[in-house]
């Protein structure tokens, strides 16, 4: 009366892995298999990127559109919209607005010009320096400069600028996104475009 189930579980498996046992313990970071930073875009190229993409500021500054929302959902969707269409408009925005705040901030200003002339010299000369008796890459004295610049760019108020710029980033381009009608602009053509990208 009493039936006896068979299951086949054979099969290959493979076994992860193992790590060495001395100096990695279970926190440790696989260096090789992280991602390559090298693909990002330098801030040149980023800054070009978003030059050939702005939509035009007769368009974006048209206060013929601004209007408040109806309901919350035609809010939202009026949010998403205008983050993927005035995209670049909104980075350019923000771009300008640390750029001010550098000028209006000199002595943050003379630390970052500091710093990245001292970069460029170090990635110029390529050559490695003994410093007691270690030697260090150029890599390694980049990294040296820039942690030896971050307590000096903290006292000269760089943590400010940074939060200033987020915090009048983010009013202006919420105001914009939450107030501007798109629309008014988003012809049935583009509607298409639109929902593709959001």
């Amino acid at each position: 009366m009493a039936e006896t189930t068979s299951i086949d579980v054979s099969g290959e498996m493979e076994v992860p892995p193992q790590r060495p046992a001395g100096g990695q313990n279970r926190f440790s970071i696989d260096m090789p298999n992280l991602p390559s930073l090298s693909n990002l875009p330098t801030p040149l190229e980023l800054i070009h990127m978003v030059r050939r993409s702005l939509r035009p500021w007769t368009v974006f500054f048209n206060i013929n559109n601004f209007k408040t929302a109806v309901s919350m959902q035609r809010l939202q969707n009026r949010v998403t919209r205008n983050l993927s269409y005035f995209q670049s408009n909104y980075i350019f925005i923000f771009i300008v607005l640390m750029i001010y705040c550098l000028i209006t901030s000199p002595v943050t200003l003379l630390v970052i010009a500091a710093v990245a002339y001292g970069c460029h010299k170090i990635r110029s000369v390529n050559n490695n320096v003994n410093i007691a008796g270690y030697s260090m890459s150029p890599k390694q004295q980049v990294i040296a400069l820039n942690m030896v610049a971050a307590p000096l760019l903290f006292l000269a108020g760089a943590g400010a600028v940074l939060f200033w710029t987020l915090g009048a980033s983010c009013f202006v381009i919420c105001l914009h996104a939450v107030f501007y009608n798109i629309d008014a602009i988003v012809t049935e053509e583009n509607e298409l475009f639109l929902a593709q990208v959001v």
